[in-house]
């Protein structure tokens, strides 16, 4: 889909929001990347992440330890960016081995597409700021956005990361914008499932808010799949004490000059690159309104 909409396109950078890491081997996943780099010309990005117990249980796909086995693939994407004929690389990992191995196609985009990750503990967002060009999270507040960005900019001095590599990284937020005349009747249509997307135990230390008692958020991400209905019922039970103040303040709801103040805070809290999701049955008329009335409030300022 991806290699269809860049051959129809002439600006727009192209990739995935995350890619599931666990599911593939590594050199895929490069090989993917540079291919469709190679077919928007210079357009690809790779967003990547750990995977997710729900997305791999029915394939019976293990998910034992998954963040220790996308280090190792990240480590190996980055090898494999800088391979060729001439250029052969070795890996050997726990999980993960090359032996003398490169890819034919070599990117556009100098160095390489950059690669977007899939952030929200401690230990990935410190992985983000020694391995990634930017940081795309989803179902965020402005102040657990900034209290992680501090995280990931620690990591990358303390992996003595280059002065251009600071300065470009892409500190990005995918955000669900619903343009309405009717702000109040919107947000009730998408309430719950934003306090859902909000609902880990980040956002809960964040703000304050007192933790579920026997809600155990370790067996939630690693046995909750969608055909487990008794996880869905906890999620959404301990999802409703989210106050309502702190999840409208993740989402963009209601007229133009509602939604910029929601952008203008979190460029605040240091996003410099947004990624939208708009609701609402009139879908292509959201982007035009977004372009003519929001975009240029943004740019000036």
């Amino acid at each position: 889909m991806l290699s269809a909409i860049a051959a129809t396109t002439q600006r727009v950078e192209l990739g995935t929001c995350v890619t599931d890491a666990i599911r593939r081997h590594p050199s895929n996943i490069a090989l993917a990347a540079i291919t469709l780099d190679r077919i928007s010309k210079g357009r690809g990005t790779l967003g990547i992440g750990a995977g997710e117990a729900q997305n791999l249980k029915e394939f019976n796909i293990p998910f034992d330890n998954p963040v220790s086995k996308w280090e190792e693939q990240l480590q190996v994407i980055k090898l494999l960016y800088g391979s060729s004929p001439e250029n052969k690389v070795d890996f050997n990992g726990k999980y993960y081995q090359l032996s003398q191995a490169c890819l034919q196609a070599k990117p556009i985009r100098k160095p390489h597409p950059p690669i977007y990750m899939a952030a929200g503990g401690q230990r990935t967002l410190q992985m983000t700021g020694k391995y990634g060009d930017g940081w795309l999270p989803i179902g965020y507040t402005p102040e657990l956005f900034e209290d992680h960005a501090k995280t990931i900019k620690k990591s990358m001095k303390d992996n003595n990361r280059t002065e251009e590599d600071q300065k470009n990284f892409q500190y990005a937020l995918d955000i669900d914008v619903y343009f309405s005349e009717d702000a109040e009747e919107s947000w009730a249509k998408m309430k719950e499932a934003v306090k859902v997307s909000l609902f880990k135990p980040e956002v809960l230390r964040v703000h304050g808010i007192k933790e579920i008692e026997g809600f155990d958020f370790k067996k939630y991400f690693t046995e909750y799949s969608m055909s487990n209905q008794e996880w869905i019922v906890k999620m959404r039970e301990g999802a409703t004490t989210i106050p309502d103040s702190v999840a409208r303040s993740s989402v963009a709801v209601g007229t133009p000059d509602d939604v910029i103040p929601v952008f203008e805070r979190f460029v605040r809290a240091g996003v410099n690159h947004f990624v939208i999701r708009f609701w609402g049955s009139n879908y292509f008329g959201s982007i035009d309104k977004f372009a003519s009335k929001v975009m240029p409030h943004l740019k000036k300022n």
